[in-house]
């Protein structure tokens, strides 16, 4: 039976009313992470804005994209996902590099990608090694795990660094030496005038001596490991996730560079305009910063 004049206009009107109604749900729930909106980026080395897709080439060629955060900061973390996301979208093949994790427990992160361990177990790891902080960093480790995208832990023991920022680098044993990869402690002006900038000035200068020498640590640390992994998994991208202070290129990328200048990086570090007036970054501080996070 053929449908009346009137039955058909209510339905086009009801199609009308429904087709609305998506497209709003679909404006506030995007489909997917991808139709999310655009990761917003300062170029530092072109003095322009850009974004994250427009630079995914430039990000793809690299050997090591370090990615600075605040820790536990969701914007910075959601971007550090979306940033992994598109690089593994885009099929260059990458490893995630992680501060939170020391090297000497980079089994538990085999495990993880390998489904080995559940979650559970993954969360009292990461809380042994970095704190209570799982839920900021849960969907990073799930999303590497369910793509078999490989976890390296980059840092030295705790009680090392610590030890370091109490009594300095001297007052380290050869027992806790042999903990270290082999690096060289040593602050040039340079590096000292960075971390002046960067946190300030604040205590007596031993203190901030001993500060400069467990950042030194870090960043020394990091380079090492790093390239460790890089030199086994030549065909590897590493994306490093660190905080800002090792991200930017005075820091862990200028070890990496002393160590190997081959290497071709990248740093990307969130704009946090209570540590440096973004007017006041250049091309020498880092190459990309987040904008609006």
């Amino acid at each position: 039976m053929n449908a009346s004049p009137s039955h058909c206009s209510g339905f086009s009107r009801t199609g009308l009313i429904l087709g609305f109604l998506l497209a709003i749900f679909l404006a506030v729930f995007p489909a997917s992470p991808r139709a999310a909106e655009e990761l917003r980026l300062w170029d530092l080395n072109h003095s322009r804005a850009t974004t994250l897709s427009e630079i995914l080439p430039v990000l793809s060629s690299v050997d090591l994209l370090i990615v600075g955060e605040a820790h536990g900061n969701p914007r910075h973390h959601a971007a550090q996902l979306t940033i992994i996301n598109e690089m593994h979208a885009s099929r260059t093949t990458i490893a995630v590099g992680l501060e939170m994790f020391q090297q000497r427990e980079q089994q538990v992160l085999d495990d993880w990608v390998a489904g080995a361990i559940p979650e559970s177990e993954m969360n009292r790891a990461f809380t042994r090694n970095w704190g209570n902080l799982w839920p900021a960093y849960q969907d990073i480790f799930i999303y590497c795990r369910d793509h078999g995208i490989p976890m390296v832990g980059l840092n030295v023991p705790r009680e090392i660094t610590r030890k370091v920022a109490r009594q300095g680098f001297a007052s380290l044993t050869r027992e806790e030496l042999g903990l270290l990869p082999p690096i060289v402690c040593r602050i040039d002006p340079e590096y000292e005038a960075f971390l002046r900038r960067f946190v300030g000035t604040d205590g007596h200068a031993g203190a901030f001596e001993r500060f400069c020498e467990a950042q030194l640590v870090w960043d020394a640390a990091f380079a090492v490991h790093a390239l460790d992994y890089l030199k086994n998994q030549p065909d590897h991208t590493m994306i490093v996730l660190t905080g800002s202070v090792h991200a930017w290129k005075p820091a862990m990328p200028f070890q990496v560079h002393r160590l190997a200048p081959q290497i071709r990086q990248a740093s990307i570090v969130p704009d946090i305009p209570a540590h440096m007036d973004r007017l006041d970054i250049t091309a020498n501080d880092a190459d990309f910063l987040m904008l609006g996070l």
